[in-house]
């Protein structure tokens, strides 16, 4: 079984992808994750994509595909598993789809995890840290006993600059412009699927296994 989870940065899809690993026994694979091994152990890919980064490059998508590729035939994927935040772009689902291809395989599922911008502007903006201890809050669904305090050391609260709203509203452009045609992409080949993120996150939870069955 081999799932893309898609969804606007902030729509809950890594909560998703976390849940359905832990059900189904799959590795949750992030791009950003197979990056930092790679390069943290010197992997030939790693140190190619160090290059690249160094120079303040994009690391082009072949490299990205040959990456996933590698950890995707590690034993532990025999089974499936659950990609989150990769694909990104048409030419990255094209280049996936055709390396798969030679290798008989194909992806099984895109999970669309579809949340209206205003209610991302609204959760992220929401959330609140601790800069000492890290402790996270949120306004509404998670606020601390004390209006702006850690409930843990006491120290003031802040809004990272990820959830300030204007950045937030940056990052959805983006998703929108890159993204968003993946959409379109996975309905193609009949294999998109798409829940409500707005409901509580057991509501999404059970939407996506009633697809997985």
């Amino acid at each position: 079984m081999k799932i893309i989870m898609l969804g606007a940065p902030g729509a809950g899809k890594g909560t998703q992808a976390e849940k359905i690993a832990e059900k189904y026994g799959l590795p949750h694979i992030s791009t950003g994750d197979i990056f930092r091994k790679n390069i943290k152990e010197g992997t030939e890919l790693g140190r190619e994509a160090k290059g690249y980064m160094d120079k303040g490059a994009l690391v082009p998508d072949e490299l990205t595909v040959r990456m996933l590729l590698d950890r995707v035939s590690k034993n532990d994927c025999k089974e499936g598993y659950i990609l989150d935040g990769f694909p990104r772009t048409i030419p990255q689902a094209e280049a996936l789809d055709a390396e798969l291809t030679k290798l008989g395989e194909k992806i099984d599922y895109a999970v669309d995890v579809e949340v209206p911008d205003e209610n991302i502007v609204k959760r992220m903006s929401g959330r609140r840290a601790c800069p000492k201890c890290q402790a996270t809050y949120h306004l509404e669904f998670i606020p601390p006993k004390q209006e702006g305090v850690c409930d843990e050391c006491g120290t003031g609260l802040v809004i990272r600059d990820d959830d300030k709203p204007e950045t937030v509203q940056k990052r959805l452009s983006v998703y929108h412009e890159q993204t968003q045609p993946l959409i379109d992409f996975y309905g193609k080949k009949n294999v998109l699927h798409t829940v409500d993120g707005t409901q509580d996150v057991e509501d999404v939870f059970k939407a996506i296994k009633d697809i997985l069955k």
